[in-house]
């Protein structure tokens, strides 16, 4: 007997898993931290 895969079922299979693991790679996601110069942004706020 010869196997068949499934092929369009392992498409939407794999696509459920890479969006899965983008969302987890999107929710764990830390926004860079830049060091910023509060007194500088207070100088451009007067001007």
């Amino acid at each position: 007997m010869a196997v068949t895969t499934l092929k369009r079922k392992l498409k939407r299979k794999r696509q459920a898993q890479n969006t899965r693991v983008l969302k987890i790679k999107q929710l764990s996601a830390k926004p860079v931290i830049k060091n910023v110069d509060v007194e500088e942004l207070k100088k451009n706020f007067d001007k």
